[in-house]
């Protein structure tokens, strides 16, 4: 057997590192926070931001908008009825001569404000009721899953309106009922990701150091879940804008002198073709509204999708 030759090395082949060398492979990407990633995705997403930037000036619209006319809207000027839009009446006036533009805002202030809490109801029902469902499972996901599909078989507008009728139409009535109808979404979501995420590594580790079943929960499991909770979130927001307008337009919701989008258009149906504009101003934010909603909602769910990280 030929035996293998000893490589001979000589002085030469060796030669001093510089100590502000650095051995290690060279870092190709800016290391980076999850939730920066995902800002990242959503700024280059321009549609996304194009909306955000419509919906931020329709919050401030509401806030700022019934400030920037001098009139009120419990006032009625009958000698000014039905007047078209001018650089007196921005949005012209309705049947008892109040000025749309003021009322427009008035009801933006209304709608967004049932939205809110509306979807944050849903959260803190939907994420409670869905996590403990997903993470004890067997017979507790049983029962509480048949729970929520009875509550999801009955029509949520017919509860709705049930409670409202009992409860006489109100701006907190409206809230308490889409809250009561609206969660069960949300805690399926969060039923379905939890169950993906509880045996992961990092659960069995909390577990077995001796962390309980609610800290397991709200520490670890919920907030590996924000993405599908915030998407759910903002695409809860239209829905019951679109819920408190469609009450309000069979006259369940908000009672006058208070102004919403479904008040208005209900009011403004009967004289639609001889005074369009009453109609039209409402009906467009109200549709602008729910659109920017729903096309951010698609922006940010893109944004936390894993599979588009690079």
């Amino acid at each position: 057997m030929r035996a293998h030759s000893t490589p001979i090395f000589k002085p030469d082949d060796f030669k001093d590192v510089d100590k502000n060398h650095s051995s290690g492979p060279e870092m190709q990407r800016e290391s980076i926070s999850a939730w920066r990633d995902v800002w990242l995705r959503l700024k280059s997403n321009k549609m996304a931001m194009f909306w955000l930037a419509v919906l931020f000036i329709i919050v401030i619209m509401s806030l700022v908008g019934p400030l920037l006319t001098p009139f009120n809207f419990r006032t009625n000027d009958l000698l000014n009825t039905n007047k078209p839009p001018s650089s007196e009446h921005w949005f012209g006036t309705d049947d008892l001569g109040r000025d749309m533009f003021e009322r427009t805002w008035m009801g933006a202030t209304i709608s967004l404000r049932v939205g809110l809490f509306a979807a944050l109801i849903d959260l803190f029902i939907g994420v409670i009721y869905g996590g403990v469902m997903g993470y004890f499972g067997g017979r507790i996901d049983e029962i509480m899953n048949r729970a929520a599909e009875i509550l999801y078989s009955i029509p949520s507008l017919l509860i709705i309106i049930l409670l409202v009728v009992v409860m006489q139409p109100s701006l907190f009535t409206i809230i308490l009922a889409l809250g009561i109808t609206g969660w069960v979404n949300m805690a399926w979501i969060v039923r379905g990701q939890i169950m993906q995420l509880k045996n992961q590594d990092y659960v069995l580790a909390s577990r077995s150091l001796g962390a309980g079943s609610a800290r397991i929960i709200f520490r670890h499991l919920i907030p590996n879940t924000i993405g599908p909770i915030l998407v759910t979130l903002m695409l809860t927001v239209p829905s019951a804008i679109f819920a408190e307008a469609f009450l309000s337009f069979l006259g369940l919701g908000v009672q006058s002198p208070a102004a919403s989008w479904g008040t208005m258009i209900a009011d403004a149906r009967s004289s639609m073709t001889v005074f369009p504009w009453r109609l039209f101003f409402p009906a467009i934010f109200i549709s602008v509204t729910m659109l920017a909603f729903n096309l951010f909602g698609d922006g940010l769910r893109d944004a936390f999708d894993p599979k588009l990280r690079k």
